[in-house]
């Protein structure tokens, strides 16, 4: 629309539907396109105009491209809600993708793709087919992208169609924006799907590359998105992409640049030189100090990339440090992220610049910049063991500024210090002690009882100190209640005199009787004991030597680092998570001959190579009857993602242990297919283990007015691979009988390609809260005495492409201990530790789960992956 189109907005007339409706069916051409830019300005403005739908389309028969967008945009809004009508506007767009205008062509394709209408769907499948052939490359590119939204709309009309070849076809494209919007919409397809679709070869690597130099930077993003999923074969190919990539760098494209860091990162990690490394990095730095002049919300998301890159690799921007000194006007969440990055950056040869700055952050006005600023200045000290004394002597000048807030931050961080240099730099606790009376915040105060109680014995009137604590006792937080009684039982222990005596018992006795913090009652027990009992004991257990701390608060684990490293210029490294952790994907319903369930049913003769049963009706009449799935899902919902730890028959206990005999009768079974669904016919099963064989039990009663006879099941393809290990047997069913039968099964029979759940990867903290949290009885061990361990990496690895997610390794004398988590439906989780030594025969799996009944099952499904 034109900038003289505001006048369609602001009408006010009664009546304006019908007015509308007549201008549009006018037969002057001008008096309809303007009918129809001022109902695209009411659709804009929130105005229903759904009921001009069949006149709106009429105008599409015009040569005005103007028009036809207009109408076509129209289309694109109300087809969903008017599919019926839609059908109307079939014929014109197939008449359009066959246009002899390029853009006309692709205008078509680009609006049918974007109608989401089933019934427009197969209509749609021949122009496309014929536009990613035409000959114009606007037409082709935008084809491309047409392709991933059907296959959005239909995965299995995509495939069966052969529009995936198509695409990998357009690789191939002489033309980079073709070859770039069909890698953009492979990357998508793949992303949406759990085969493997797109994968680059080296011919294909090849043809990336060459398209990089020519295409739009928007195109350059897709590429390089999809280069940074590829492995280089070797060195040589490692350095070779680095070099085709590394003009990218200059690209004023900031997304360009981060793409093209991302993929010079990944490659370097097989790259030996180290003048090769050292040069890349020296190129590495000047883009990403570019990026740190664009406005504040790309500075911003620059920032917390480069936080990643220096974590992994500090020597690319270790002598640009005063490129991330604040500004005063700086907004308060770039200086914090710069901040940072200075603390990592920080060294012995830049400290003192770095502590000058943080010196003159603590005296501006934000509060909480200035806080983080004394915190980074103990931080420094911590990480840095020759710089210690400077830094407290920054400290030390802050405080006596006065400023409270200042004051207790240096006292937090000081504490910190202390711990990391015993015995070093006590001389200045009679400093601290003069700002006792300021001190009004928790972790300020906690963090200044820890120092009297720490030096108690150096501290001539550290009882008194205790004492003015302990007036407010019953009123302070849990943090410092917790901390004065830990300090005054340091001090009874070095100055066992009268006063301490007093002290004790009198906080003894509030953290027990008079306190509801089960924390500090518990903690106050456990002195009480070990003081009433053993002192010595007491002491050994208080005054032990604490372990050295580190500065690595806002360091990431480095599988973590690395997975954000690999997503560098998305939201996964701005948000310092992984993409699972706030995406989740919905991955394309497997087709019927890879889905995870078996299908029953009845027809006149038996039925070969499908997933039907099949018996015979006495009165000879054939029906199919669509029976219950023992899966998860219901028969009319998509089949859910293959699912080695899955709830293989959709049942809350996948096995059932049975002690009993094989036996046709015994407790009820659940209802897998009703007899109001199943036309008569109720179904009902589930898996039983009986003498350490599985089996499926189903029962079938016949409520229908003939006899039933032939029953036969068939298992699709599940990654546990169980399969039927003999045949069905039911005698025929008279009208009203039931019958059942115990189903011998076998695993491994029938495996389909596919893991647990995608979503079972646990950080470490979670996984040992949820250890923790879960009874002894709930731990299972089983030993694989002639399964081998050949390396450790490679086993890490496959069990990984079965979703057992690697969380921790450790080394218990000769052997290594692997800490792996995985997860069945519902959100139940596996918690494993293996146990092997590489080379070596036997290895030792233990589990833990709230699922019990799930561990046969599982343990055998481990057995085959350790093979």
């Amino acid at each position: 629309m034109s900038g003289h189109d505001s006048k369609y907005f602001s009408t006010t007339k009664k009546g304006e539907i019908p007015e509308l409706k007549e201008e549009l069916n006018s037969q002057y051409k001008d008096k309809r396109k303007d009918a129809v830019k001022k109902v695209i300005a009411a659709m804009t403005v929130g105005k229903d105009v759904s009921s001009l739908f069949t006149d709106v389309v009429n105008c599409m028969q015009t040569e005005n491209l103007e028009l036809k967008k207009l109408v076509y945009l129209y289309l694109i809004n109300y087809a969903k809600s008017q599919p019926d009508l839609a059908i109307l506007a079939v014929n014109t767009f197939v008449k359009d993708s066959q246009d002899p205008n390029p853009l006309i062509r692709a205008l078509a394709v680009r609006t049918m793709g974007c109608i989401r209408v089933d019934k427009i769907t197969e209509y749609l499948c021949d122009p496309l087919q014929r536009c990613l052939k035409d000959d114009d490359p606007y037409v082709r590119k935008t084809a491309a992208i047409c392709v991933a939204k059907l296959y959005d709309i239909n995965a299995e009309l995509v495939e069966d169609r052969g529009f995936l070849e198509a695409l990998k076809d357009l690789i191939s494209d002489n033309n980079p924006m073709v070859v770039a919007n069909a890698v953009a919409a492979l990357a998508e397809i793949q992303d949406n799907s759990i085969h493997p679709i797109f994968e680059i070869t080296s011919h294909t690597l090849s043809k990336l590359l060459t398209a990089l130099n020519e295409c739009t930077e928007w195109g350059q993003v897709f590429i390089l998105d999809s280069l940074s999923r590829y492995k280089a074969a070797d060195v040589r190919e490692a350095e070779n992409i680095v070099e085709r990539v590394t003009p990218r760098l200059q690209h004023a494209n900031c997304a360009v640049v981060l793409s093209a860091v991302k993929i010079i990162l990944l490659q370097m990690e097989l790259i030996t030189s180290t003048d090769v490394v050292r040069n890349l990095c020296k190129k590495m730095a000047p883009p990403l100090v570019t990026l740190l002049s664009a406005e504040p919300e790309i500075q911003y998301v620059a920032l917390r990339n480069i936080n990643l890159i220096v974590q992994k690799r500090p020597t690319i921007l270790a002598h640009e440090i005063k490129v991330f000194f604040c500004k005063y006007n700086d907004p308060i969440y770039v200086k914090m992220e710069k901040l940072e990055i200075m603390i990592k950056l920080a060294s012995d040869r830049n400290i003192d610049q770095v502590l000058l700055e943080f010196k003159e952050y603590a005296t501006e006005v934000d509060v909480d910049f200035v806080r983080k600023a004394v915190r980074a200045i103990g931080r420094c000290a911590i990480k840095l063991e020759r710089a210690a004394e400077r830094c407290i002597s920054v400290l030390l000048e802050l405080i006596k500024i006065k400023v409270n807030y200042v004051v207790q931050e240096a006292i937090i961080v000081i504490k910190d210090i202390f711990r990391r240099y015993p015995n070093t730099y006590e001389s200045i606790i009679a400093t601290l002690c003069e700002s006792l009376d300021t001190l009004d915040e928790p972790e300020a105060k906690a963090s200044m009882i820890w120092i009297i109680g720490e030096y108690a014995e150096r501290i001539d009137n550290a009882d008194e100190l205790l004492e003015s604590f302990l007036e407010t006792f019953p009123e302070e937080p849990a943090l410092v209640q917790l901390q004065l009684l830990t300090a005054t039982v340091k001090l009874f222990l070095k100055k066992p005199t009268e006063g301490p005596q007093q002290m004790i018992q009198a906080v003894l006795n509030n953290a027990t009787v008079e306190t509801d913090n089960p924390d500090l009652r518990d903690r106050a027990y456990i002195y009480w004991r070990l003081l009433s009992t053993d002192p010595e004991a007491a002491k050994d257990v208080v005054l032990a030597e604490k372990p050295v701390i580190s500065d690595d608060a806002n360091q990431l684990d480095s599988s973590l680092l690395d997975e954000l490293l690999a997503n560098i210029s998305t939201l996964s490294s701005v948000y310092h998570k992984p993409p699972e952790t706030f995406v989740s994907r919905v991955k394309a319903a497997p087709r019927v001959d890879d889905e995870e369930f078996a299908e029953t049913g009845y027809s006149e003769s038996p039925s070969q190579g499908v997933d039907v049963a099949s018996p015979s009706s006495s009165a000879g009449t054939s029906s199919h009857v669509p029976v219950k799935q023992p899966a998860a899902a219901s028969p009319a919902a998509p089949a859910p993602m293959p699912d080695l730890l899955g709830d293989l028959m959709g049942m809350d206990n996948a096995i059932v242990p049975a002690d009993e005999p094989a036996a046709p009768t015994g407790p009820p079974l659940p209802v897998l297919l009703p007899s109001a669904n199943g036309q008569g016919l109720q179904i009902s099963a589930q898996l039983a283990r009986r003498d350490g064989q599985i089996f499926y039990d189903i029962s079938f009663e016949n409520g229908t007015q003939g006899v039933l006879d032939g029953f036969m099941i068939q298992f699709n393809k599940n990654t546990f691979g169980l399969a039927a290990g003999g045949p069905l047997q039911v005698p025929p069913l008279q009208p009203g009988a039931s019958a059942r039968t115990l189903l011998p099964m076998v695993m491994f029979q029938n495996l389909a390609p596919g893991a647990p759940n995608s979503d079972g990867k646990m950080e470490r903290t979670s996984f040992l809260e949820a250890w923790k949290s879960l009874p002894d009885d709930n731990e299972f061990t089983k030993e694989y005495p002639s399964s081998v361990i050949s390396s450790i990496d490679a086993t890490i690895e496959r069990l990984a492409a079965s979703n057992v997610f690697f969380i921790a390794k450790r080394k218990n004398a000769n052997m290594d201990v692997l800490y792996m988590s995985a997860k069945i439906p519902r959100g139940i989780p596996f918690l494993i530790e293996v146990t092997a030594a590489v080379g070596v025969p036997g290895v030792k799996c233990a589990v833990k789960t709230p699922n019990k009944e799930m561990v046969p099952l599982f343990f055998e499904a481990m057995e085959a992956l350790f093979k």
